[in-house]
Protein backbone atom coordinates (compact mmCIF):
# COMPACT_ATOMS: atom_id res chain seq x y z
CA UNK A 1 0.00 0.00 0.00
CA UNK A 2 0.96 3.57 -0.79
CA UNK A 3 -0.18 6.57 0.86
CA UNK A 4 -0.31 9.49 -1.02
CA UNK A 5 -0.49 12.97 0.44
CA UNK A 6 -2.62 14.90 -1.96
CA UNK A 7 -4.44 17.44 -3.32
CA UNK A 8 -6.33 17.99 -7.13
CA UNK A 9 -3.80 19.71 -8.62
CA UNK A 10 -1.61 18.92 -12.03
CA UNK A 11 1.43 17.54 -9.79
CA UNK A 12 -1.30 15.70 -7.82
CA UNK A 13 -2.49 14.60 -11.10
CA UNK A 14 0.53 12.63 -12.36
CA UNK A 15 1.34 10.09 -9.05
CA UNK A 16 -2.54 9.26 -9.31
CA UNK A 17 -2.16 8.29 -12.88
CA UNK A 18 0.25 6.28 -12.63
CA UNK A 19 -0.93 4.12 -9.94
CA UNK A 20 -4.35 4.01 -11.57
CA UNK A 21 -2.59 3.21 -14.67
CA UNK A 22 -0.14 0.45 -12.51
CA UNK A 23 -3.13 -0.50 -10.67
CA UNK A 24 -1.38 -0.13 -7.62
CA UNK A 25 -3.06 -0.16 -4.45
CA UNK A 26 -2.95 3.44 -2.71
CA UNK A 27 -4.80 5.46 -0.08
CA UNK A 28 -5.32 9.65 -0.46
CA UNK A 29 -5.05 11.88 2.20
CA UNK A 30 -6.11 15.00 1.50
CA UNK A 31 -3.82 18.10 2.05
CA UNK A 32 -5.66 20.80 1.37
CA UNK A 33 -3.36 23.63 0.71
CA UNK A 34 -6.29 26.44 1.04
CA UNK A 35 -5.88 25.90 4.64
CA UNK A 36 -2.54 25.19 4.98
CA UNK A 37 -2.65 21.64 6.10
CA UNK A 38 1.11 21.36 3.77
CA UNK A 39 2.17 23.25 6.94
CA UNK A 40 1.40 20.49 9.40
CA UNK A 41 3.94 18.48 11.26
CA UNK A 42 3.08 15.46 10.38
CA UNK A 43 3.06 16.50 6.63
CA UNK A 44 6.42 18.39 6.34
CA UNK A 45 8.19 15.06 7.72
CA UNK A 46 6.90 13.81 4.36
CA UNK A 47 7.50 16.80 2.08
CA UNK A 48 9.84 19.59 4.01
CA UNK A 49 9.17 21.91 0.93
CA UNK A 50 5.28 22.22 2.03
CA UNK A 51 4.06 21.22 -1.69
CA UNK A 52 1.92 18.42 -2.42
CA UNK A 53 2.20 15.52 -3.34
CA UNK A 54 4.49 13.16 -1.09
CA UNK A 55 4.08 9.28 -0.82
CA UNK A 56 5.11 7.16 1.53
CA UNK A 57 5.82 3.84 0.10
CA UNK A 58 5.21 0.69 2.87
CA UNK A 59 6.37 -2.00 1.05
CA UNK A 60 9.80 -0.43 -0.45
CA UNK A 61 11.87 -2.95 -2.56
CA UNK A 62 14.74 -2.74 0.07
CA UNK A 63 13.98 -2.50 3.19
CA UNK A 64 11.37 -2.82 5.81
CA UNK A 65 10.95 0.72 6.54
CA UNK A 66 8.90 2.96 5.15
CA UNK A 67 10.16 4.98 2.33
CA UNK A 68 8.95 8.93 1.77
CA UNK A 69 9.04 10.71 -1.36
CA UNK A 70 8.47 14.20 -2.19
CA UNK A 71 8.73 16.44 -5.78
CA UNK A 72 6.17 14.59 -8.47
CA UNK A 73 9.41 13.86 -10.89
CA UNK A 74 10.98 12.06 -8.13
CA UNK A 75 7.89 9.65 -7.06
CA UNK A 76 7.09 8.86 -11.17
CA UNK A 77 10.70 7.97 -11.68
CA UNK A 78 10.48 5.66 -8.08
CA UNK A 79 6.97 4.35 -8.99
CA UNK A 80 7.97 3.34 -12.76
CA UNK A 81 11.28 1.82 -11.21
CA UNK A 82 9.49 -0.09 -8.31
CA UNK A 83 7.03 -1.68 -11.28
CA UNK A 84 9.08 -2.01 -14.29
CA UNK A 85 6.15 -0.22 -16.17
CA UNK A 86 6.09 3.31 -18.00
CA UNK A 87 9.70 3.71 -18.49
CA UNK A 88 11.19 2.05 -21.62
CA UNK A 89 14.03 -0.73 -21.20
CA UNK A 90 16.26 0.69 -24.03
CA UNK A 91 19.14 3.00 -22.90
CA UNK A 92 17.49 5.19 -25.74
CA UNK A 93 13.98 5.30 -25.27
CA UNK A 94 14.69 5.26 -20.91
CA UNK A 95 17.16 8.83 -21.59
CA UNK A 96 14.39 10.29 -24.18
CA UNK A 97 11.31 9.54 -21.63
CA UNK A 98 13.93 11.06 -18.48
CA UNK A 99 14.43 14.29 -20.84
CA UNK A 100 11.03 14.95 -21.42
CA UNK A 101 10.35 14.24 -18.10
CA UNK A 102 12.60 16.89 -16.77
CA UNK A 103 11.71 19.17 -19.40
CA UNK A 104 8.60 19.25 -17.51
CA UNK A 105 9.60 19.57 -14.28
CA UNK A 106 12.10 22.62 -14.89
CA UNK A 107 9.85 24.53 -17.86
CA UNK A 108 6.28 23.66 -18.22
CA UNK A 109 5.20 23.16 -15.01
CA UNK A 110 7.05 26.11 -13.57
CA UNK A 111 6.22 28.59 -16.24
CA UNK A 112 3.17 27.67 -16.44
CA UNK A 113 2.61 27.17 -12.87
CA UNK A 114 3.76 31.67 -13.46
CA UNK A 115 1.32 32.11 -16.03
CA UNK A 116 -1.80 30.83 -14.47
CA UNK A 117 -0.68 33.35 -11.36
CA UNK A 118 -0.27 36.67 -13.12
CA UNK A 119 -3.11 36.06 -15.73
CA UNK A 120 -5.76 34.68 -13.08
CA UNK A 121 -5.13 35.34 -9.62
CA UNK A 122 -2.45 38.13 -9.36
CA UNK A 123 -4.23 40.73 -7.42
CA UNK A 124 -2.32 43.18 -9.49
CA UNK A 125 -2.67 42.83 -13.28
CA UNK A 126 0.76 43.38 -14.64
CA UNK A 127 0.98 43.82 -18.21
CA UNK A 128 4.47 42.38 -18.81
CA UNK A 129 4.27 39.91 -16.10
CA UNK A 130 1.09 38.53 -18.75
CA UNK A 131 2.04 38.94 -21.43
CA UNK A 132 5.75 37.16 -20.70
CA UNK A 133 4.39 34.10 -19.31
CA UNK A 134 1.41 34.03 -21.95
CA UNK A 135 4.18 33.73 -24.62
CA UNK A 136 6.48 31.54 -22.65
CA UNK A 137 3.69 29.28 -22.84
CA UNK A 138 3.07 29.32 -26.53
CA UNK A 139 6.54 28.67 -26.76
CA UNK A 140 6.39 25.48 -24.58
CA UNK A 141 3.41 24.24 -26.14
CA UNK A 142 5.09 24.49 -29.75
CA UNK A 143 8.21 22.52 -28.34
CA UNK A 144 5.84 19.72 -27.37
CA UNK A 145 3.65 20.12 -30.09
CA UNK A 146 6.64 19.26 -32.56
CA UNK A 147 8.05 16.76 -30.51
CA UNK A 148 4.69 14.44 -31.29
CA UNK A 149 4.30 15.13 -34.70
CA UNK A 150 4.85 11.60 -36.02
CA UNK A 151 4.70 9.55 -32.98
CA UNK A 152 1.60 8.58 -30.85
CA UNK A 153 3.58 9.47 -27.33
CA UNK A 154 5.92 11.98 -26.17
CA UNK A 155 9.09 9.01 -25.60
CA UNK A 156 7.60 7.06 -28.67
CA UNK A 157 5.23 4.82 -25.92
CA UNK A 158 3.20 5.63 -23.30
CA UNK A 159 5.52 6.81 -20.05
CA UNK A 160 6.04 9.21 -16.88
CA UNK A 161 6.91 11.96 -18.91
CA UNK A 162 3.12 11.59 -21.05
CA UNK A 163 2.00 11.21 -17.39
CA UNK A 164 3.97 14.55 -15.90
CA UNK A 165 2.61 16.51 -19.17
CA UNK A 166 -0.83 15.98 -19.68
CA UNK A 167 -2.45 17.29 -16.17
CA UNK A 168 -0.37 21.07 -17.41
CA UNK A 169 -2.03 20.99 -20.71
CA UNK A 170 -5.74 20.19 -19.12
CA UNK A 171 -6.16 23.76 -18.21
CA UNK A 172 -5.30 25.21 -21.47
CA UNK A 173 -7.86 27.26 -21.60
CA UNK A 174 -6.84 29.38 -18.53
CA UNK A 175 -3.48 29.26 -19.98
CA UNK A 176 -4.69 31.37 -22.85
CA UNK A 177 -4.20 28.37 -25.48
CA UNK A 178 -6.04 26.90 -28.52
CA UNK A 179 -5.28 23.26 -28.99
CA UNK A 180 -6.36 23.62 -32.50
CA UNK A 181 -3.14 25.76 -32.64
CA UNK A 182 -1.33 22.77 -31.86
CA UNK A 183 -2.52 19.66 -33.70
CA UNK A 184 -0.22 16.95 -32.75
CA UNK A 185 -0.31 18.28 -29.55
CA UNK A 186 -4.46 18.45 -29.39
CA UNK A 187 -4.49 14.80 -30.96
CA UNK A 188 -2.11 13.65 -28.00
CA UNK A 189 -4.11 15.67 -25.45
CA UNK A 190 -7.79 13.55 -26.51
CA UNK A 191 -6.03 10.28 -26.70
CA UNK A 192 -4.72 10.78 -23.31
CA UNK A 193 -8.02 12.08 -22.17
CA UNK A 194 -10.16 8.99 -23.06
CA UNK A 195 -8.06 6.17 -21.08
CA UNK A 196 -9.63 4.93 -18.35
CA UNK A 197 -6.96 5.22 -15.83
CA UNK A 198 -6.88 8.76 -15.95
CA UNK A 199 -10.32 9.13 -16.24
CA UNK A 200 -10.49 7.64 -13.22
CA UNK A 201 -7.77 9.25 -11.49
CA UNK A 202 -9.21 13.06 -11.87
CA UNK A 203 -13.08 11.51 -10.83
CA UNK A 204 -10.90 10.75 -7.02
CA UNK A 205 -9.51 14.20 -7.45
CA UNK A 206 -12.58 16.02 -8.06
CA UNK A 207 -14.24 13.77 -5.25
CA UNK A 208 -12.16 14.85 -2.83
CA UNK A 209 -12.10 18.78 -3.98
CA UNK A 210 -15.65 18.86 -4.14
CA UNK A 211 -17.32 21.59 -2.23
CA UNK A 212 -13.61 23.01 -0.95
CA UNK A 213 -12.50 26.21 -2.23
CA UNK A 214 -9.30 26.12 -3.10
CA UNK A 215 -8.32 29.81 -3.57
CA UNK A 216 -10.65 32.71 -1.09
CA UNK A 217 -9.17 35.06 0.81
CA UNK A 218 -7.81 32.98 3.13
CA UNK A 219 -6.08 30.57 0.49
CA UNK A 220 -4.56 33.34 -1.17
CA UNK A 221 -2.27 33.64 2.22
CA UNK A 222 -1.18 30.51 2.07
CA UNK A 223 -0.73 30.02 -1.80
CA UNK A 224 0.36 33.31 -2.81
CA UNK A 225 2.02 35.10 0.90
CA UNK A 226 4.22 32.50 2.15
CA UNK A 227 8.29 33.38 2.81
CA UNK A 228 10.75 31.82 4.72
CA UNK A 229 8.67 31.00 7.84
CA UNK A 230 7.01 27.57 7.72
CA UNK A 231 3.46 29.29 7.55
CA UNK A 232 1.77 32.95 6.62
CA UNK A 233 -0.11 32.30 10.12
CA UNK A 234 2.39 31.31 12.52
Amino acid sequence: MIDVYYWATPNGHKVTIFLEESETPYQLHSVHIGRGEQFAPEFLQHSPNNRVPAIVDHEPAEGDQPLSLFESGAILLYLAEKTGRFLPGTLRGRQEALQWLFWQMAGLGPMLGQNHHFGTYAPEKIPYAIKRYRDEAQRLYNVLNRQLEGREYIAGEYSIADMACYPWIVPHERQGQDLADYPALKRWYESIAQRPAVQRAYERGNELKAGRATVDEEARQYLFGQTDAASPGS
